[in-house]
């Protein structure tokens, strides 16, 4: 259950990028210390397609086949992908996940029904002779499913701009936060880039504003943000004169009294 950082990714994701970085310019690329100052470096200069090159691979379960096909939109980086398949596995009684918003008699009806979708499944199979893979066609999108995908250091870093935010669906926030933790645990270099870089975060924190029409409050919407950003810059221009006058005024003064 969860997100498992298979063995296959990278442990030492800066230092790759400093490596292969240092090929372009000619670098010493043999001395670790200064690929990884160079991948640091790489980073924090925003050099994107150096982020491409760690290469992460993630075995996902436990999560709906609805948040795993939101999952496939985002193919930067030319990603690639396996999932459980429901041709072959027998989801007699399968799993699903419940939102937590249901309660009383409204999880009662959502029980009720993935109930009765296992059930009608299992029938057509067992009394019909309906094949699996047509039977299947009844799975919902609650049922959980398993996947396994390789993806990459830049790709990741822009869902999580999208799937951080406060208004992305609750089961895609749950599912990286999970990849960011299970990630700092695989090794230090990745736990560097989770905490202490913290590369991973909603699009208002990168922009500085929130760019969607139905914001969360956390911050201004855009044309908010240039307005407070036009105000301030004329606050401190005003306060900028005033100095200038004080001090203009001061001399004057200063003048005044050695000439008496």
């Amino acid at each position: 259950m969860g997100v498992i950082v298979m063995t296959d990714t990278t442990d030492i994701p800066i230092t790759q990028i400093g490596e292969y970085a240092g090929e372009c310019w000619g670098a010493d690329t043999k001395d670790h210390e200064k690929n990884y100052k160079r991948g640091l470096d790489c980073i924090k200069c925003n050099h994107g397609r150096t982020l491409e090159f760690p290469q992460i691979y993630l075995k996902i379960s436990g999560y709906s086949a609805r948040v795993i096909r939101e999952l496939y939109t985002h193919i930067g980086g030319s990603p690639t992908r396996l999932q459980a398949s429901t041709r072959y596995i027998d989801y007699g009684r399968f799993e699903y996940i419940t939102p937590p918003s249901l309660q009383g008699p409204a999880l009662e009806l959502y029980q009720k029904t993935m109930k009765n979708i296992a059930d009608a499944a299992q029938e057509l199979e067992s009394t019909y002779g309906v094949k699996r893979e047509d039977a299947a066609m009844l799975l919902p999108l609650g049922m959980e499913s398993t996947i396994v995908i390789r993806t990459n250091l830049r790709n990741l870093i822009d869902m999580s701009h999208q799937r951080l935010c406060a208004r992305a669906y609750w089961e895609f926030r749950k599912l990286f936060k999970e990849i960011m933790e299970a990630l700092a645990f695989y090794s230090d270099e990745w736990k560097y880039i989770v905490e202490e870089l913290k590369l991973f975060r909603p699009k208002c924190k990168v922009l500085g504003y929130c760019p969607e029409r139905y914001s969360c409050g956390a911050y201004p919407i855009k044309g908010e943000a240039q307005r407070d950003e036009f105000l301030n810059d004329m606050i401190r221009m005003m306060e900028s004169i005033t100095s200038m006058k004080d001090w203009v005024d001061a001399k004057t003064l200063e003048k005044a009294a050695s000439e008496e």
